[in-house]
């Protein structure tokens, strides 16, 4: 049975391309976007996956993803996720359409045979819709998670570009050592903006692979939903994608 670092509540969200207002397939997915919202910390986690879909599990496909922010609290997240207007040289005014919601539930991050896992189970939607499908956000999944060294070269084609190495306290890069990956733990790794993780598919059935009783946690007391937690409006955010599992 896997040993528990942290728990809370995880969202799932894409943003159409620049300039789109509606989203017909993931083609017009700009990002993926996972927020990560701990119950015992006062405080939000934006990560931002590299692919713009989660990998495939059965494939044990990987994925990179990265910290984008971390904030105390949500109405500091709102601003990033709503519209958003940005003056370039070269085509002048640009827009960014809302983020759309495309899954909620619960997380857990946790130690299994040498390993650090990040699993979830979602509550809305049960069933996947085209969104989830093409964005690979199963109902339920396991995937092993690791820490990129920062002191150590990215992989080719890895990580983000044009960002400044994570802040890491002098406590974090000791567990990191010389290594250039590292288990996620402690979960503390992504509290600092720039820290890149990459993920593992590795099990479905997140809560037979880690013994874990995840249904549980999304029925917890303690969870919060995604407007009342994280989104400002559901006039401003479409619903579609998460109630009825359509492209909005």
């Amino acid at each position: 049975m896997a040993g528990t670092l942290e728990d809370g509540d995880i969202y799932f969200l894409y943003r159409p391309r620049v300039g789109e207002e509606q989203v017909e397939s993931a083609d017009e997915v700009q990002r993926l976007l996972v927020v990560l919202h701990p119950w015992r910390k006062e405080r939000l986690r934006l990560l931002i996956v590299g692919a713009k879909r989660l990998p495939r599990i059965a494939e044990h496909e990987r994925a990179w993803c990265f910290v984008d922010r971390v904030v105390q609290r949500p109405e500091e997240l709102r601003e990033v996720l709503g519209r958003r207007t940005y003056s370039t040289k070269t085509r002048g005014e640009r827009t960014l359409a809302p983020v759309r919601p495309t899954g909620e539930g619960a997380y857990c991050i946790a130690k299994h045979d040498g390993h650090t896992h990040l699993a979830y189970e979602l509550e809305i939607p049960r069933e996947p819709g085209e969104p989830q499908r093409a964005l690979n956000i199963e109902p339920e999944a396991s995937y092993v998670v690791n820490v990129r060294n920062p002191r150590t070269p990215p992989p080719p084609g890895a990580g983000r570009p044009r960002r400044e190495a994570p802040a890491l306290p002098d406590e974090l890069l000791a567990r990191l050592g010389t290594r250039r990956f590292a288990p996620l733990d402690p979960p503390d790794f992504l509290d600092y903006p720039g820290t890149e993780l990459v993920l593992i598919g590795a099990a479905e059935d997140a809560s037979e692979d880690l013994g874990i009783d995840l249904n549980a946690q999304v029925e917890s007391a303690a969870r919060r939903s995604i407007f009342a937690d994280l989104l400002s409006s559901r006039q401003e955010h479409p619903v579609e994608p998460l109630f009825a599992g359509v492209w909005r």
